[in-house]
C-alpha cells in the first residue's frame, strides 16, 4: 500500500522527468514553476504531443479541464519578442492523480491559426469557440468554430489587448423600427488613468 501511495502522489520534477522520457525532442521546453509542470510546443509538433499525453503509459492525462487563448502583445510592458497568440490547455489523469499545462504559440500574429484538439477531448469545443471568439485564434479541423459569447453581428476579437475599451458599434432600440440597431460608438476614445486625490494629512500621517 505505501509504494502505490507513494506513486500516486508523484512530485512535479518527477512528472517533468516522466514527460520528458515520453516526448523527447518533440517537447519545446518542459519545466517547472509554482510546483506545476509547464510543457511548451511548436505549432507543427501540437497535435502529436497532445496524443502522446492522452495515450502514453505514465501520462494518461484523459480529460481537458481548460483551455484559453492568450494574447503576450504587452506582456513584459510591451517587451515581448516572440509570436504574439498562444493557446494554454490544462490536462487532468484522474487516473494517475497528476495535471500538466501545454502552451502553445501560433503560427502567424495576423491570422493566428492552431490544430484542433476536439477530436481527442470532446471538452475542448467550446473551450476553442471561446478563444476564437475572444482572441480570433483559428482552430484548423474544428467543424463548429463560430462566435459564442459575442453577438453575430460582432466586430473585432475584445480580449485582444488593441481593442477599444468601448468597442466598435453600440446598439439601442429603435422604437420606429421596432427592433435593436447597432450603430458606430459615440463615445470619444480615450486612456482613462485613475487619479488618486487624497486630503492633506489623509490617514494621521504627517
Amino acid at each position: 500500500m505505501a509504494d502505490s501511495a507513494v506513486d500516486y502522489a508523484i512530485t512535479p520534477q518527477a512528472l517533468k522527468d516522466k514527460i520528458v522520457a515520453v516526448l523527447g525532442a518533440q517537447a519545446q521546453d518542459v519545466g517547472i514553476a509554482l510546483g506545476e509542470v509547464t510543457v511548451t510546443v511548436r505549432p507543427s509538433e501540437y497535435m502529436a504531443v497532445m496524443k502522446s499525453l492522452r495515450d502514453s503509459e505514465g501520462c494518461q492525462f484523459e480529460q481537458l479541464i481548460d483551455l484559453c487563448g492568450v494574447d503576450y502583445s504587452t506582456y513584459g510592458d510591451g517587451r515581448w519578442e516572440g509570436a504574439r497568440y498562444a493557446v494554454v490547455t490544462h490536462l487532468l489523469s484522474i487516473s494517475l492523480n497528476q495535471r500538466v499545462r501545454v502552451r502553445v504559440f501560433c503560427a502567424g500574429d495576423d491570422f493566428p491559426v492552431i490544430s484542433s484538439v476536439n477530436e481527442l477531448w470532446n471538452a475542448a469545443n467550446w473551450y476553442e469557440r471561446e478563444a476564437f471568439d475572444l482572441y480570433g485564434i483559428m482552430f484548423e479541423g474544428h467543424t463548429d468554430l463560430r462566435r459564442i459569447l459575442t453577438d453575430y453581428g460582432f466586430i473585432g476579437h475584445p480580449f485582444r489587448k488593441d481593442f477599444p475599451l468601448s468597442g466598435h458599434v453600440e446598439m439601442r432600440y429603435d422604437a420606429e423600427r421596432q427592433r435593436v440597431v447597432y450603430e458606430p460608438v459615440s463615445i470619444e476614445p480615450r486612456d482613462v488613468t485613475p487619479r488618486v486625490i487624497r486630503e492633506e494629512n489623509y490617514g494621521g500621517v504627517h
